[in-house]
């Protein structure tokens, strides 16, 4: 049986359901700059210690998260919830600050802002298309948001650099963000098997010697915007017009999602995202990203970026794609449930309240563990994230709480599980994959 057409559907509903998503929705790259930027995303060979790669913290195994709160970056081992810190002098000096964010659905045309605080957006603020951390100093010639963020956790020192007078990488990014891009790709272009890839996958590279690391990024961008599109899920059925593609506790879950629950106000459109920063008092742990001068162990989200004290607290909206494989769930991966983060947002204060340090999913550190919940100590800064919020409580049933949850499984994609690349069975480098 089918709805029919939109206009129809929203009648009989009565509310308005999104357009269903088209490939016509996405931008397309080149099968060999795809096939290219694959064996890049698992190969460590783009992180100062050539111990880490963008797959480690973006893993299919783990819905291109990490299964973390907060992640394990350079100088740990393994993948997801079993990885180790490391030890002796590799070992990690700081987590990494924020929940490892999913990659569904990041080639979609309509994406213009990327990271929990929005610090990367399209803009010509720096002549570059792109208001990024790099400001000046970012090269143009990406060929989307995507290709911009790919560049930036090569130069984070606890994400994939290093610390400082470990390689090469790591000083060049003490100095200057834009030092470390010509270390890294003449790394990549002078192995034989990557300057050759090179060479048949970009028409405007003749030898393996002008690959740059605008080219690297495109490469990752062409591979993730392809591997990690998303739009098969049972939902996506049901928009495209197969009424039998829900459940009726999934219907009656979609019927909240749009209706009494209000969750559509803020997961609006096709991708689910209004691409827009709120305030959900999240309760804050770990080691915070904040503005450069600031001394604290805290996370201000957005006026990280924009420096503006209206925007303090407030972090972008995810999209939902796939959402059931991504958990911890928040910024900082606060709630490790789907249901514990659909009850946060119903009355956030009373969440705060009960939340606990144990609800954390995080691997444990030693060395660093004074710092991991610290911020709960300063009486000030826990009342002013408490106190700032951006949307009203409300009551829901337990048997609609439910419901929700069982709609947000029916945001599940096929390809989720059955990607159309996966893992290769080993990079050009030669170095460890991880599976």
């Amino acid at each position: 049986m089918l709805v029919g057409s939109q206009s129809v559907l929203a009648e009989r509903l009565g509310y308005a359901l999104p357009e269903p998503l088209t490939v016509n929705d996405f931008l397309t790259f080149d099968a060999k700059q795809v096939e290219l930027g694959q064996l890049l995303f698992y190969d460590r060979i783009l992180s100062g210690n050539q111990n880490i790669a963008c797959s480690t913290c973006h893993h299919p195994n783990f819905g291109s998260t990490d299964g973390l709160s907060l992640g394990i970056g350079e100088g740990g081992h393994g993948l997801g919830p079993q990885r180790t810190p490391g030890e002796g002098d590799s070992q990690i000096r700081k987590r990494i600050p924020r929940n490892a964010p999913a990659l569904w659905n990041l080639a979609a045309k309509e994406v213009h802002v990327l990271f929990h605080d929005g610090r990367l957006s399209a803009s010509n603020v720096y002549g570059n298309d792109f208001n990024s951390p790099a400001q000046e100093w970012l090269p143009s010639g990406f060929n989307s948001l995507l290709a911009a963020q790919a560049v930036l956790p090569l130069t984070a020192q606890f994400e994939m650099a290093g610390n400082p007078k470990e390689n090469q990488v790591a000083g060049a990014a003490h100095d200057r963000i834009d030092n470390v891009w010509p270390i890294l790709a003449k790394r990549v272009r002078v192995n034989r098997e990557y300057g050759q890839r090179f060479v048949e996958a970009f028409d405007h590279i003749e030898s393996a010697e002008q690959v740059n690391i605008v080219d690297v990024a495109n490469a990752l961008a062409a591979f993730m915007g392809t591997e990690f599109r998303s739009f098969d899920s049972p939902f996506d059925r049901y928009l495209s017009g197969d009424a039998s593609a829900l459940n009726t506790q999934q219907k009656h879950g979609m019927d909240l999602f749009y209706g009494k629950a209000n969750c559509a106000e803020c997961h609006a459109g096709s991708l689910l995202t209004d691409q827009d920063f709120h305030a959900l008092a999240v309760p804050p742990f770990g080691p915070g990203r904040t503005r450069v001068w600031d001394p604290y162990a805290r996370d201000v989200g957005r006026m990280g970026e924009s420096n503006r004290l209206e925007d303090a607290y407030r972090f972008r909206t995810p999209a939902l794609r796939n959402v059931a494989l991504t958990a911890p769930y928040g910024h900082n991966g606060a709630f490790q449930t789907l249901e514990g983060m659909i009850r946060h947002h119903l009355d956030p204060q009373a969440s705060f309240d009960q939340w606990q340090p144990e609800d954390a999913q995080l691997i444990p550190v030693p060395w660093i563990k004074a710092v991991d919940f610290v911020v709960r100590s300063d009486k000030r800064e826990m009342q002013r994230v408490r106190s700032t919020l951006d949307i009203e409580p409300q009551v829901l049933q337990d048997e609609e709480v439910d419901a929700l949850v069982s709609f947000m499984h029916a945001l599940t994609g096929k390809t989720a599980y059955e990607l159309p690349m996966g893992i290769p069975e080993s990079v050009p480098s030669g170095l460890l994959v991880d599976r």
